[in-house]
């Protein structure tokens, strides 16, 4: 497996990713290149695609040059020297972690994620492979630490090399702050970050250029205005339907995020509501009502994207401050063809972020309070 310029993404174990997702990226990130490749089982994790918002497109052709030659090719974690935990979410079962890789340069970030039972292997739990040890027994109460096989027991490893600041800022603990975006903190303090950003993201365009991951494709539509490709994220292994994750994105460029859309957009927002949910229907017989579509706001990426995503997986942006619907999307600009261009939108940013030292430098948030909270 080759760790190359951005995220990777390895599966610990011999179990086999299904198509549609046995590749590269998860899609909930900025301007990376990500690679999924399959690795022998080995007694450690596998995990890379947290693919939120990385650095990949502002590298220079000799950047890219220097991380391909920097690449790491790994078997197992023997090389990676531990430095520091970065953040843990015990509820996710997820831990972010910082080193390096002996005899390669730069730093390197591993999230590591356990997996989620399957229903269809759980009879295999209970066989003498499995040890119990005994922690209490009260009356007909029996508490046990189990030791499972190692193929029931896989552990998901992002790995991210070589790693930025900015990569590793993004997986750190840090306070997270609300903010009210008007239309008018929108035009003067947002929309300069957002003009800033790349208009043409890499990995993007190769996914929708099919350059790379023509594999993974579930759906597309071919159409300049209304077309789109939807495909999985890599945080879903394909496999686990309480877990389904795909993304739709766009083919037209330009369009941003939901500031953008007006009512010339509608018929492909319907376009997009309308075949991907076919599509996940007929691939994976899941419907519409056990699913959950909706944009992200900040989106993770500035190329207008679509998260669809089943109702019993906590995905990440998918609480009331960070999603809104497709069809209540739909809707509100059916009502007003300026309902995203006059609204006000809230969104939360972590600090030290970009968008964070945007809004501190326009003296929005404080930075002096940060300080004292922090």
């Amino acid at each position: 497996m080759s760790v190359k310029n951005g995220e990777t993404c390895v599966t610990n174990g011999n179990q086999k990713l299904d198509s549609p997702n046995k590749s590269k990226r998860a899609l909930d990130t900025e301007q990376d290149t990500a690679i999924e490749a399959k690795l022998p089982r080995i007694d450690n994790a596998d995990k890379n695609g947290i693919s939120d918002k990385s650095t990949g497109d502002n590298t220079s052709s000799k950047d890219s040059e220097k991380s391909t030659k920097d690449a790491v090719s790994l078997s197992d974690f023997s090389k990676f020297k531990f430095r520091r935990v970065l953040n843990d979410n015990s509820s996710k079962k997820l831990i972010f972690v910082e080193g390096e890789f002996s005899g390669s340069d730069g730093a390197a970030v591993v999230i590591l994620e356990k997996q989620p039972f399957s229903v269809e292997t759980v009879p295999q739990l209970f066989t003498k492979d499995t040890s119990l040890d005994k922690i209490f027994q009260n009356d007909i109460y029996g508490n046990y630490m189990a030791t499972l096989p190692p193929q029931l027991n896989l552990v998901k490893s992002t790995i991210v090399h070589p790693a930025t600041e900015k990569h590793i800022k993004k997986y750190m603990k840090e306070k997270v702050y609300i903010i009210e975006e008007t239309a008018e903190l929108y035009n003067t303090v947002t929309k300069p970050y957002v003009e800033s950003q790349p208009t043409s993201i890499k990995w993007v365009d190769n996914i929708l250029n099919h350059v790379t991951e023509q594999e993974r494709i579930v759906y597309e539509d071919s159409d300049e205005d209304t077309g789109f490709i939807l495909l999985p994220d890599l945080k879903w292994d394909g496999k686990t339907m309480e877990n389904l994750y795909l993304v739709a994105i766009i083919k037209k460029h330009g369009i941003k995020s939901i500031r953008d859309l007006n009512a010339d957009h509608i018929p492909l927002l319907k376009n997009i509501q309308a075949k991907s949910l076919k599509a996940i229907s007929d691939t994976y017989g899941v419907d519409a009502h056990s699913l959950k579509v909706y944009f992200h706001y900040q989106p993770s990426y500035y190329h207008l994207h679509v998260h669809f995503t089943h109702l019993q997986f906590d995905g990440p942006g998918a609480s009331v401050l960070g999603a809104h619907l497709l069809r209540t999307v739909i809707e509100n600009i059916e009502l007003s063809s300026d309902y995203y261009k006059n609204s006000t939108l809230s969104f939360t940013a972590k600090r030290d972020t970009p968008i964070y030292n945007q809004y501190t430098a326009a003296g929005i948030l404080k930075e002096e309070a940060a300080e004292k909270e922090g």
